[in-house]
């Protein structure tokens, strides 16, 4: 999707009130703040660069440039880092980086000189860079062009102090990721993009900053793929080739020139290499992937009473979230005395967990322990002469903790003790961009820019470290779990990231809006965060401002238990005009039946969907996959932005628009596809018109997939998982590594797991089922029994595993019952065999 076909954003301009009173009371409402003008580049004013030395190093080469120099450092075989400084100036190195550049085995390379160009050649990638003018271009080893600069221009340099890059395309080149990013579009191709952490309330598709700063993108090109990480922590842009087809171009408000190249040539390779670099995702605690409840203003006995409800209707859930009502007048670590009550009376339920919000904002009281604390240890961020920044958020007037200090990381992680005593086990990151509630011509909703953290003969401004305060905030938070629930898994939610934060918190995006352009801003959210390497991510299922409709809440739903993270959250009655609650409920029976069957699926599919984030542990892949992730090789899908994968298998096709009942459903070419409900079975490459009443979400299998699930649970752990369905989808081959764990601690770092490896193929009338154990070292396993289900099959003459014959029952409930039987359904064509976990021979179906 190129400039032509798609027309530049338009700014959103309406701010809050000039100024918002300096009181304990925040306004009830407020329009999408932006910040100070963007500040354009001077195309005019570029710096003309030639190399006018060249020195050798360890892993790479040093540019003398006059003014400036460059150094071209091979970290991998893939990943080269770019540095353009100021003479004498120290390579940059941001807290985003987890892998540091001492930490990587330089790859074999060799250089090369032709003529005015010097190369240096690894096993995947020549970086050929052009003397006169400086530029830089990056080769496949075929010797195709995957990325240069644009030399027409000025390819990189400093315009008045702005680092800047610009880069050749042409109209067949796609652009992904940016992290959070608004618009209806998963394609950011024609897109004017800037990264500025904002408290964006009830933003929409036009707004250009909301709330999470990630600068790393992948450009397909050619149908190969490679990443840039621009490691700017400053304001940053990204013309997207939103002037020209012919090229694109980044740059920062300030700080030094450094990029990172990643070449895949796959999308999957370029996110796991980049995430080598910024750090991968935790193994999430089992109970954060079933259901989430929550809503700004719940009383405390609405909290107990919504989930009693819940277990009296026997819908799904685990977690109930405490928002900023729970806290002593907004006091950070304190409690309402109700609250705690409630929290207790919560935990003596059964299964529940509870996440509390936590925000940066510490009120100024001298009679509060930690505005004391903070005050005598000079632990607040700094105006510009040197005495703390104090601003009003929710509790009044309010100083910011420097969390760029270790000391005030650890101080805040130390203090966590009043939450997790009291029953808490998650921790919910808000207003951390940072927020203050004043907007006028110096303070655009947060500190003004010449603010400063630091010390005062280390001072880092405001407008540097601004994207980087939810970063060090999530550390903090993270370190919290390390010192008071030491081997527990931690779970943190934050509305602020920087590249790199996915290593300590997962994301929601923010303050959405119950309208169907948010229902539908969800999926290319969604994809292009996963393709940020963010792989925990989810949006308020409802939407969080106003409210929506019985069809509205429905849809979102249906889709809503599709994502990564599922939570249902909502704003307070004072700010809608109608009292209308957001639980399963509060539609009328039609609704409720259609929330409950979409929860009960996605607590079905746990053990797959645990698979699919033990994976993104591991590779950085993510859960929401946009269709190009898998499907790069057909270009149908570049542009598809309201469907995409959930997990490796799962292609979700949602309704996005109010009082549709069918929708176009596209087929990615190179595999079949079958339809999960009527088990229809299709050719990729097709687009089919398909029926969608209310209450049905369309759904497509890849085939050659196995989908590992369970029986419903009313939580996470409320049964232990004794019989693992196998739902397969088979041609020729199908293959999947089962991992089970605790789903509770860190025990499996220390290879406390288990890893089962299937594999069921197809020859001719014979289906064959192999099991190898892989490893056998989580003990606690009660897996008794696999129950395969091979899909759109005939009906078995003999099922065997060597000499031991199994037996035909007349019904699944049978064959669940008993291991070596089997069923087979004559209206559905499926077959069910029920295995020993323990099988070690090869189960034979002719």
């Amino acid at each position: 999707m190129n400039a032509s076909r798609k027309s530049l954003r338009v700014l959103a301009s309406i701010s809050l009130a000039a100024v918002v009173s300096l009181t304990a009371v925040a306004p009830t409402a407020h329009a999408v703040t932006q910040p100070e003008a963007d500040t354009p580049l001077s195309k005019e004013n570029l710096q003309k660069l030639s190399v006018q030395g060249v020195k050798e190093l360890p892993n790479g080469l040093k540019f003398d440039l006059g003014t400036n120099e460059a150094f071209i450092r091979v970290f991998d075989k893939d990943l080269v880092k770019v540095s353009l400084l100021k003479k004498g100036e120290k390579e940059y190195e941001s807290r985003g980086i987890a892998k540091k550049a001492s930490e990587w085995k330089t790859p074999k390379y060799k250089i090369n000189k032709r003529g005015d160009r010097y190369q240096i050649i690894t096993d995947e990638i020549t970086v050929e860079v052009k003397t006169k003018p400086f530029g830089v271009k990056f080769l496949d080893k075929k010797g195709n062009v995957i990325n240069e600069d644009y030399v027409n221009q000025g390819t990189s340099g400093y315009e008045n102090g702005k680092p800047y890059v610009f880069k050749k395309t042409d109209k067949n080149e796609d652009f992904y990721g940016f992290g959070e990013q608004s618009g209806l579009d998963v394609n950011k191709r024609g897109d004017s993009i800037g990264l500025w952490n904002t408290d964006a309330y009830a933003y929409d598709k036009d707004t250009k900053y909301i709330y999470t700063a990630i600068p790393f993108f992948i450009g397909l090109k050619n149908q190969k793929a490679y990443g840039i990480f621009f490691d700017n922590t400053h304001r940053s842009y990204y013309e997207m080739a939103s002037e020209s087809d012919d090229f694109y171009y980044f740059y920062a408000n300030g700080g030094k020139l450094t990029y990172y190249f990643a070449y895949g040539p796959e999308v999957g390779d370029v996110i796991d290499r980049y995430t080598d670099l910024t750090g991968k995702m935790q193994a999430p605690p089992n109970w954060s992937l079933g259901l989430h409840q929550s809503k700004w203003e719940y009383k405390a006995d609405e909290i107990v009473n919504v989930a009693k409800t819940y277990r009296e209707k026997k819908i799904p859930l685990d977690t109930m979230h405490f928002d900023i009502d729970y806290m002593d007048g907004y006091r950070v670590f304190t409690w309402n005395s109700e609250y705690k009550q409630a929290l207790q009376k919560l935990k003596a339920m059964d299964g529940f967990h509870a996440v509390a919000i936590n925000d940066p904002a510490v009120k100024q009281d001298e009679n509060y322990r930690m505005f004391q604390e903070g005050t005598a240890n000079d632990y607040w961020a700094k105006n510009a002469d040197g005495t703390p920044f104090i601003g009003p958020v929710w509790p009044g007037d309010s100083a910011f903790p420097d969390f760029s200090k270790p000391e005030v990381r650890n101080w805040w992680a130390n203090n966590h003790d009043v939450l997790f005593d009291a029953g808490i086990d998650g921790i919910w990151n808000d207003m951390n961009e940072p927020a203050v509630f004043v907007d006028s011509d110096k303070m655009h909703h947060t500190l003004p820019l010449d603010a400063y953290f630091g010390t005062e003969d280390n001072k880092i401004l405001h407008t540097e470290y601004h994207n980087l305060y939810g970063h060090d905030e999530a550390d903090a938070t993270d370190l919290a779990f390390k010192k008071h629930k030491p081997n527990e898994r931690p779970f943190v939610l934050t509305r602020d990231m920087y590249a790199g934060s996915q290593r300590w918190a997962a994301l929601w995006t923010g303050d959405t809006v119950s309208t169907w352009e948010h229902l539908q801003m969800s999926v290319p959210m969604l994809s292009n965060i996963g393709m940020s390497g963010v792989s925990f991510a989810g949006t308020d299922i409802g939407g969080f401002a106003k409210r929506p409709d019985a069809e509205l809440y429905a849809r979102w739903i249906e889709v809503g238990m599709f994502y990564p993270f599922a939570r249902i959250h909502y704003d307070s009655d004072a700010k809608s005009d109608i009292k209308q609650g957001q639980e399963p409920w509060s539609f009328g029976p039609e609704v409720e039946e259609i929330s409950k069957k979409y929860i009960e699926m996605r607590y079905q599919l746990l053990p797959y969907l645990y698979n699919e984030f033990n994976e993104a542990s591991e590779s950085g892949k993510p859960v929401h996959q946009a269709l190009v992730y898998q499907f790069q090789n057909d270009p149908k899908t570049y542009d598809i932005s309201n469907q995409y994968m959930f997990g490796d298998s799962m292609m979700l096709a949602p309704v996005l628009e109010q009082g549709k009942t069918s929708r176009s459903v596209y087929l990615p070419a190179g595999v079949n596809w079958t339809d999960y409900w009527t088990g229809k079975e299709y050719k990729g490459g097709q687009t089919l018109t398909v029926e969608a009443p209310l209450g049905h979400l369309p759904i497509f299998v890849k085939d050659e997939s196995i989908i590992p699930n369970r029986d419903v649970q009313q939580y996470t752990g409320e049964k232990p998982l004794t019989n693992l369905v196998l739902d397969t989808y088979l041609d020729k081959k199908a293959s999947y590594s089962f991992i089970e764990d605790d789903g509770k601690t860190e025990d499996y770092k220390d290879g406390e797991f288990n890893k089962t490896n299937f594999e069921v193929k197809r020859n001719l009338n014979v289906i064959t089922f192999e099991q190898s154990k892989q490893a056998q070292n989580y003990k606690e396993s009660k897996l008794k029994q696999y129950t395969l289900k091979i899909n759109n099959t005939k009906k078995p003459l003999l099922v065997q595993a060597g000499l031991k014959k199994y037996k035909a029952v007349d019904s699944l409930e049978k064959a669940q019952a008993q291991t070596n039987t089997f069923f087979y359904d004559k209206v559905t064509k499926d077959l069910y065999v029920s295995i020993s976990a323990d099988e070690r021979k090869k189960v034979i179906i002719k």
